[in-house]
């Protein structure tokens, strides 16, 4: 069974902010594959729900217990190495644009403090993520990163209307490559969406 988890911010005010992005993604494939709506679930402190995608279990969860404490959810779930490796956590990233997405296995945190706290509850690395790029470019097509003051206040910043609209468009892209990871595997879905 693979565990999709979309990391973020519990609370109407963040619903539409960068460092929510994550749930943003999962919110669209429950949508797409028609699940069950979310529902707390104090086991795992997160709004949880299950479905199919082909032929494989899926449950997906975004955890209730604030972005630095994001592992929680995933203590009880995840206790092998076998397990970490069907587990793909969703997350905001600063270092790719907005409109552009990674998927990656077993590499550090990247400073990202959601995924920090998701290694330090499974103890590995070996799991799967897809960085969603947040951050704006210049017309030139260069990334304009906030500077390290401003960074909290930009992640928990609310998109702008047209962000939204490229994050929309962006989801579909997204929703496809979780799907591939999980009737295809992890490597056919880098091959396919980690070269655009």
């Amino acid at each position: 069974m693979f565990i999709i988890v979309g990391l973020g911010n519990p609370g109407e005010e963040y619903t539409e902010t960068r460092h929510n992005v994550g749930r943003m993604m999962v919110n669209a494939l429950i949508k797409k594959n028609k699940f069950d709506e979310l529902e707390k679930d104090k086991k795992y402190s997160s709004l949880a729900t299950e479905g199919k995608i082909g032929k494989e279990k899926v449950l997906v969860l975004q955890p209730e217990t604030y972005m630095n404490k994001s592992g929680l959810a995933l203590k009880t779930l995840i206790n092998s190495k076998k397990k970490a490796e069907q587990l793909i956590v969703i997350h905001d990233d600063l270092d790719l644009p907005l409109g552009r997405f990674k998927i990656m296995f077993n590499r550090g945190s990247g400073g990202h403090k959601g995924v920090e706290s998701v290694i330090r509850s499974i103890k590995t690395e070996a799991f799967i993520r897809i960085k969603v790029g947040v951050s704006p470019t210049t017309p030139s097509g260069k990334l304009k990163k906030p500077s390290s003051d401003k960074v909290l206040d930009f992640i928990i910043g609310e998109f702008k209307k047209p962000e939204l609209e490229t994050i929309k468009k962006e989801s579909k892209k997204v929703v496809d490559a979780i799907e591939m990871i999980v009737t295809d595997g992890k490597e056919a879905a880098m091959g396919e969406f980690n070269s655009h």
